[in-house]
């Protein structure tokens, strides 16, 4: 049986719409999961609904292309299409798997296809739920439980990672998308500097969350779509 790949479209333009569904149209194992014409809509669609692909647009209103890739909490393998050359480097910093430049050829976009699936299909051999993750602290490896860590802040180049029944949190030279990667659906990012874990959270308020530690988080407006998927 042929693997089916289900597809949302990004952009703030109908007529771009209608080429990459046209281009779709022609690749049996692609289906077409909807259409979203700015950033703020397409976030809401990705939190309720599971895509394996997006076709992303950068210069989009409420949310850009690439604002839309960080907030993303689990983000479909991502083709950029898009009018501009100038965010091709800020869009394979956040992993895009191609950067097609409108208008969008038919030969590019298969190409583009074939490396999609690739990733797909390693996503799709990947467990959903882990129990731990590893990270370099103090020049050492070291493991630690998912369930343990209640929140993990960006301060500059490096996180803080709170732990239960710590005080002092575990600090780690990286970035919260980096480390995004490595964690499971359970965290989520509340905040451009803020990731919680979903089971130690306490209270929802619409500006602040309570965790388990008594630790008042942040809630950042961008983020409130993923904020409400904690309740």
């Amino acid at each position: 049986m042929e693997i089916k790949y289900k597809c949302l479209i990004v952009d703030d333009e109908k007529p771009a719409h209608r080429v990459i569904k046209s281009h779709m149209e022609q690749c049996p194992e692609l289906v077409y999961g909807g259409s979203a014409y700015n950033g703020k809509d397409a976030l809401q669609m990705i939190v309720n609904e599971c895509y394996d692909m997006v076709f992303l647009d950068i210069n989009m209103p409420i949310l850009t292309g690439v604002e839309l890739m960080e907030r993303m909490p689990k983000r479909p393998v991502t083709i950029v299409t898009t009018a501009y050359s100038d965010y091709a480097l800020k869009s394979f910093q956040h992993d895009v798997v191609d950067y097609l430049l409108k208008p969008v050829s038919f030969p590019l976009f298969i190409k583009a296809i074939e490396k999609a699936k690739l990733f797909c299909n390693a996503n799709s051999q990947k467990t959903e739920i882990k129990d731990t993750i590893r990270l370099k602290v103090n020049g050492e490896i070291t493991e630690i439980k998912l369930t343990a860590i209640i929140c993990i802040e960006s301060v500059g180049n490096y996180l803080k990672i709170y732990i239960q029944n710590t005080i002092v949190p575990i600090v780690v030279y990286g970035s919260l998308i980096e480390i995004m990667d490595n964690l499971d659906s359970r965290f989520v990012q509340v905040h451009r500097s803020h990731i919680v874990n979903g089971e130690h959270l306490c209270v929802n308020h619409k500006h602040n969350l309570c965790l388990t530690d008594d630790r008042i988080v942040p809630v950042g407006r961008k983020y409130q779509i993923l904020v409400d998927k904690l309740n």
